[in-house]
């Protein structure tokens, strides 16, 4: 016998019709896709993430962990034609996905490589330090890696919320049956739907009600049906052990402070990694100046060595010093070489820190390191008090026993960033991110005192339920339909009490968490001591590259002087070829001296700016740096 031909009264219409609601149910909520919550789950973070952004630094930026389809290093790996091993060297959005991946949206491709211009291998890519601070923000894993650590503690935080919202579940079941055990075959369909609502307050109450509606028809015998209805709730308050917001919403207050603290270490971050990335570049680019040096120095012995040879076959020098020369050219050669080597390494573990492919073709702006030295230029071109007092008389008219009177270093010249040690320090203490971090670990400390403090208590709670109407199975088919009656319901209340006397466990936790306070206290008291040891040792630093950049740049003005005089003697027959490599080998030790010199100085002002706090980076990895008068010299 078909469905269709049973006839169906009242009940078996309820029976279609919850059947109807089930579909219907199943309907709305399949129609979400896996794209649909994921884009959900966004929202819910950017919100709270500019929410705290807010809070945290009071101003909002840009944020998203989202990557573009066409990065730098995709680009780079089809226009310079590099081998790759695997799709995902291109980005997650160009990996073929597998059969059952849920979401095709996701990996849906902006542009087709064959859209991508190739040029020749040979072509390079030339990167100034701004573009370098800009590719490493959109391409370098590092930092990637630090934006998903910010976005994955508001979902976090989000899952801490989600405790305290309303909570909706429901059920529904159908069930066909038929027995064949009796004499009479009874066959049945029953539907049964459930739906609860919960709550849990903040100050540790929880309350839930749920109404289950059964709907049963029996398919033979006298094909009787019935409606039952059933609904309840309950409520639980907690008057001693876990209640009041404090204890009950400490999860979400941490959830909280964390997505603060992720903020506060992902801007430390920025400001690290942008110094780091610029360190590197200089560093790159100091290398290459060593390169330019040792070839130039290497010329310069090659034209020594055909010198001496012209010279020694003239008779008018020894065939020592033409051995001499030789071994100098040969020297200069290794060094040369040694020096391109060290500089193509630099550049690929560079390209590394950018998220590039180190076989790409990739050159810096040797522009950057020209207004270095015209920068650097400006602070050692300061009064030289300690040249002029180990002079003799014949460059400065003192004489040479003149009592000699040391000049130590000073701030004589100082550049900007050699500031006043109390106000460097004033500075970093006010504006450290990591420094906020940690005193507000010791926030955190002192709540999970209050916590454990709480578990020590006895636990007194009140427990209250109501419920009312009746269930229907198959077996009650053949009974009225139930009705929701309160006069007919069934209601209690409990009290629970649970005496403090075994609290072993709460008693430990108790007690290492005032040990944990102690920690959190000494760790501000170590970053405390520990800011104003870089700050004073960037001082330092500053102070002693400044006194280099005045050394080094005099020093390389007497080696130049030393090697035009070499050459000048040798000539006239009053000097070895001795004198004129050294000399070569003096000059060259000086330029590249010099060099470091202006990247120290540079670094340091960098690092010096970091150290205190107040170096910005935006969200695309460009930096702004700190000037005297500041509105933000000293956040509070």
């Amino acid at each position: 016998m078909m469905l269709r031909d049973i006839d169906m009264p009242t009940g078996g219409i309820a029976v279609s019709h919850g059947l109807g609601l089930v579909l219907m149910i199943v309907m709305i909520t399949g129609c979400r896709t896996p794209g649909d919550y994921r884009r959900e789950a966004d929202q819910v973070a950017y919100d709270a993430i500019e929410r705290k952004q807010k809070e945290a630094l009071g101003k909002t930026e840009p944020f998203t962990i989202e990557l573009p389809s066409d990065m730098l290093r995709r680009r780079l790996l089809l226009e310079q034609d590099l081998p790759f091993a695997h799709a995902a060297s291109q980005g997650t959005r160009h990996i073929e996905p597998i059969e059952e991946w849920p979401e095709d949206d996701y990996l849906e491709q902006d542009d087709s490589p064959d859209t991508v211009e190739k040029t020749s291998r040979d072509r390079a890519m030339k990167m100034s330090l701004l573009e370098a601070l800009q590719v490493a923000a959109r391409n370098s894993r590092e930092y990637q890696t630090q934006k998903e650590r910010v976005f994955q503690s508001a979902l976090r935080l989000d899952l801490e919320r989600d405790e305290f919202r309303n909570t909706w579940r429901g059920i529904t079941d159908s069930l066909a049956s038929t027995d064949l055990s009796r004499s009479n075959t009874v066959a049945g369909m029953q539907n049964s739907q459930f739906g609860e609502l919960a709550h849990r307050f903040k100050s540790g109450m929880t309350f839930a009600t749920s109404l289950t509606i059964d709907l049963v028809k029996l398919l033979t015998m006298d094909k009787s049906s019935s409606l039952g209805l059933f609904a309840d709730a309950t409520v639980s308050f907690p008057l001693l052990r876990g209640s009041g917001a404090f204890v009950v919403a400490e999860p979400l207050t941490q959830a909280e402070r964390d997505v603060v603290y992720a903020i506060f270490q992902f801007e430390r971050f920025k400001r690290t990694f942008a110094v780091k990335i610029a360190t590197d570049y200089l560093a790159v680019l100091q290398q290459l100046d060593q390169v330019e040096n040792e070839e130039e120095n290497y010329k310069r012995l090659i034209m020594s060595t055909r010198r001496a040879r012209r010279r020694a076959d003239a008779g008018m020098v020894p065939e020592i010093q033409v051995d001499q020369a030789i071994q100098d050219e040969l020297r200069a050669r290794d060094r040369w070489i040694s020096a391109q080597q060290t500089y193509i390494g630099g550049l690929d573990s560079f390209k590394r820190t950018l998220g590039l492919p180190t076989d790409a073709q990739i050159e810096l702006y040797q522009t950057e390191l020209n207004r270095l030295a015209d920068t650097a230029d400006e602070v050692s071109q300061q009064p030289d008090l300690q040249a002029d007092a180990g002079r003799g008389e014949d460059s400065t008219g003192v004489a040479a026993d003149t009592p000699i009177e040391l000049v130590q270093p000073s701030r004589v010249g100082a550049g900007q960033y050699e500031l006043d040690e109390s106000h460097a320090i004033r500075l970093a203490l006010s504006n450290r991110l990591d420094l906020r971090i940690t005193i507000g670990r010791v926030f955190d400390a002192q709540r999970t005192v209050v916590v454990a403090a709480d578990t020590l208590r006895a636990d007194l709670t009140l427990f209250g339920s109501a419920a009312m109407g009746q269930r229907r199975t198959l077996g009650a088919a053949g009974l009225p339909d139930a009705e929701l009656r309160p006069e007919k319901g069934f209601y209690s209340v409990l009290a629970t009490l649970d005496l403090p006397l075994e609290r072993t466990t709460e008693r430990n936790l108790y007690r290492n968490s005032l040990i944990n306070l102690e920690q959190v206290v000494r760790d501000v008291q170590a970053l405390e001591d520990q800011i104003k040891f870089e700050v004073r040792n960037n001082l330092r630093d500053l102070l002693e590259s400044r006194e280099q950049l005045s050394i080094r740049d005099r020093s390389v003005t007497v080696a130049k002087r030393r090697v035009a005089s070499a050459d000048l003697f040798l000539q006239a027959g009053r000097a070895q070829i001795r004198d004129l490599l050294e000399a070569n080998e003096d000059l060259t030790t000086a330029q590249n001296a010099l060099t470091a010199a202006r990247v120290r100085y540079r670094i340091a002002e960098l690092a010096m700016q970091r150290d205190m706090g107040v170096l910005e980076v935006d969200e695309t990895g460009i930096w702004r740096e700190y000037t005297l008068g500041d509105d933000n010299d000293l956040d509070p």
